[in-house]
């Protein structure tokens, strides 16, 4: 028996509409490519997350939005990190700046708002100092939509599933590959991973001890997660929605200019740190937050 379809893109009007009909849920799947050790696909973060939320939808309902593949790096802590971490390799980022992710996300709110969703739950496998930034967003954005939104901005980072005390490992650790090899195994090749290179394509702790049956429980609690997160946000647009009315692009930008852009300054991901990048380093030029027509 063939799994329901639950991907926008993949789906039909007629699917759609019965999907929506049958739960107004909607999943945005976020991440981009960056190194996760030499073992895993770059595309790792946003990999987990579109699986995970695929994976809830078909227990729970919903319909899954297209993974966005572009996110937060390069400037500031990201970018201090990256030095450390990734050195002067080729890095195979698909990287934009913090002001833009957050605007596309009030942007991707604003769609799935427009079509009636009472829920929407954004999922994010790349984590950062952006996710102490989307939830003040959320809230912001929260006051003008009617529909009900979540958000989660790390997978395979917060949730234990091997018992021993030791940690997920951090970014590309055990916890990573075994949620990615859990739900892409193809997109998992631990023969690759000691193979002497330099530097370790910022691979994580732990990860000889990678364990795809612990990364299939982690999903589970993932998609239960979500399944109990649903519910509630749907109850409370049951109970306090009587009238919809979409919001407009400009509407958007009128939320973006007056109350969103000027508390750019103090958002996490737009700090610089103490620390810079060396000059010569391919991290330096974009380290610094811009200051001027972005702030």
């Amino acid at each position: 028996m063939s799994q329901r379809e639950v991907q926008w893109e993949r789906m039909f009007p007629d699917e759609l509409e019965a999907a929506f009909e049958a739960c107004p849920v909607v999943y945005l799947p976020y991440g981009l490519c960056e190194p996760h050790g030499w073992h895993n696909a770059v595309g790792m973060d946003a990999i987990r997350a579109h699986e995970c939320s695929c994976q809830s939808a078909r227990a729970h309902g919903g319909i899954v939005a297209p993974p966005f593949y572009w996110h937060c790096h390069e400037l500031g802590g990201y970018g201090t990190w990256a030095n450390k971490r990734v050195g002067d390799v080729r890095p195979w980022l698909s990287a934009i700046p913090p002001w833009l992710f957050l605007k596309n996300i009030c942007y991707h709110i604003r769609a799935v708002d427009a079509l009636g969703f009472q829920a929407a739950i954004l999922f994010s496998g790349h984590s950062g100092p952006h996710r102490l930034d989307v939830p003040v967003v959320l809230e912001i954005m929260q006051a003008h939509v009617d529909v009900k939104l979540y958000s989660m901005m790390s997978v395979g980072t917060d949730i234990d599933r091997f018992g021993d005390d030791k940690g997920l490992g951090g970014h590309a650790g055990r916890g990573e590959t075994s949620v990615l090899w859990a739900v892409a195994p193809d997109c998992v090749d631990m023969s690759r991973m000691d193979d002497g290179r330099a530097p370790n394509f910022a691979m994580g702790d732990y990860n000889d001890l990678s364990d795809r049956r612990a990364g299939e429980m982690m999903v589970d609690d993932i998609v239960a997660h979500f399944g109990a997160q649903a519910k509630t946000l749907m109850a409370a647009y049951e109970a306090e929605v009587t009238e919809h009315t979409a919001l407009t692009y400009d509407d958007v930008e009128g939320i973006w200019e007056s109350e969103i852009r000027p508390r750019l300054k103090d958002f996490a991901s737009m700090q610089n740190p103490d620390e810079a990048p060396p000059a010569d380093s391919r991290w330096f030029s974009n380290w610094s937050v811009p200051q001027g027509r972005v702030l």
